[in-house]
């Protein structure tokens, strides 16, 4: 096993997620509390970068072994347009409860960036997703059992994961059908 670049404090913990930009897409270790949640931290702590060690970068329109290395990296959040836990990741609870009642989980596509994500949107059962959009006005928005796609580089393939933190900013959203 290679020697990581950093060490972990006795109340810490590394995880591995992927964070995609505007340029393209990087993934690495996440340091933090072992309390934290890391697959919502974004919304929850707010941090002024993701920090990123034994980080790697695929610039958008590159070839996927031309992705570049670093011991760390530091990417300002209001970069970030998406963020989740890499597939291979130990999973994290859901960040709701499957039985509050009067929800339901609405197929959307969203776009953000250059990225597509088919996935699944929890709102309320009364509004519609045009409704929805207009007035939730967090910064990030939780989408579930996602599936993100770069039609720019379709060698890339499909990156499941169970719960992706899209910028609500950087978005378009469709119905799914």
């Amino acid at each position: 096993m290679t020697e990581k670049s950093y060490s972990l404090e006795g109340d810490e913990k590394a995880t591995p997620v992927m964070v995609y930009t505007l340029n393209g897409l990087a993934w690495g270790d996440v340091i933090t509390k072992e309390q934290v949640r890391v697959s919502t931290f974004l919304r929850t702590l707010n941090p002024d970068y993701v920090s990123l060690y034994e980080a790697r970068v695929l610039p958008l329109g590159a070839a996927p072994n031309q992705a570049i290395s670093f011991s760390e990296l530091h990417i300002r959040t209001p970069q970030v347009i998406a963020f989740h836990l890499l597939p291979n990741a130990p999973a994290e609870p859901m960040d709701y409860d499957p039985a509050e009642s009067n929800r339901k989980m609405e197929p959307v596509t969203v776009l953000v960036g250059s990225f597509r994500c088919d996935a699944n949107m929890r709102i309320s059962n009364i509004l519609t997703l045009g409704k929805y959009v207009e007035i939730f006005t967090d910064v990030f928005l939780s989408l579930y059992d996602a599936a993100i796609s770069c039609p720019l580089m379709p060698v890339l393939g499909t990156v499941r994961t169970p719960l992706v933190l899209v910028r609500r900013d950087a978005s378009s959203f469709a119905p799914r059908v």
